[in-house]
């Protein structure tokens, strides 16, 4: 598959590159500064900004689907506005570029811990990364209400291990099933976290 990657310098999307070159998709990575990644067989680096709709459009147009690990940093003061303005671009340009296909990686804070009560709304959720959290639950609100998108929205659980964890740990297998979900079943990837990981699409569970 032709698949465009974006936020693949991040702590997600750097472990999603190598699994989907690994299993022969041909890569397209949206970078400010594509200098950051090194070449690689199969992979196809473009100098793009996630806040602008067009450059989106350019980047993802021919691409059988568009994975998004995209965040603005856990450190960016107006992280809760960056986030949601670049993640309504990244679904707008992909519309734009008419691609059905499109994998969002969220975060915790929008798993339930209990009925009607999500981690992000909890007196114990880490003050440092509510607002990314707020934002991320807000565009899962979003995606709700698109019909012309084919999307899931995977929330990740809150402690993830470091890519070099072993092959039989969840966090490689988890990954793994990142590098899968552009296409069906994505709902294994439950059965390794569950219930600290989940998956929502407009496909249904």
């Amino acid at each position: 598959m032709n698949i465009a990657l974006i936020g693949a310098t991040g702590f997600v999307g750097s472990a999603i590159l190598p699994e989907l070159l690994s299993r022969g998709h041909q890569v397209t990575v949206l970078a400010r500064t594509p200098s950051k990644l090194a070449p690689q067989t199969g992979l196809r680096v473009v100098a793009a900004d996630v806040l602008d709709v067009a450059q989106v459009a350019q980047a993802v147009a021919g691409h059988d689907a568009v994975i998004s690990a995209y965040n603005p940093g856990w450190g960016e003061p107006k992280i809760y506005e960056l986030f949601l303005q670049g993640s309504q671009a990244i679904v707008s340009g992909v519309k734009q570029a008419g691609v059905k296909r499109l994998l969002v990686v969220g975060g915790a804070g929008s798993l339930f811990v209990a009925p009607g009560l999500q981690l992000v709304d909890t007196p114990e959720f880490p003050a440092q990364y509510k607002q990314g959290a707020l934002a991320a639950r807000e565009l899962l609100d979003q995606l709700k209400a698109e019909t012309a998108l084919d999307w899931s929205f995977i929330s990740p659980p809150s402690a993830w291990r470091p890519a070099h964890a072993p092959a039989n740990t969840a966090w490689a297998r988890t990954t793994s099933c990142l590098a899968r979900a552009t296409s069906p079943p994505v709902s294994q990837c439950l059965t390794w976290l569950w219930p600290s990981w989940t998956r929502l699409s407009n496909r249904g569970m």
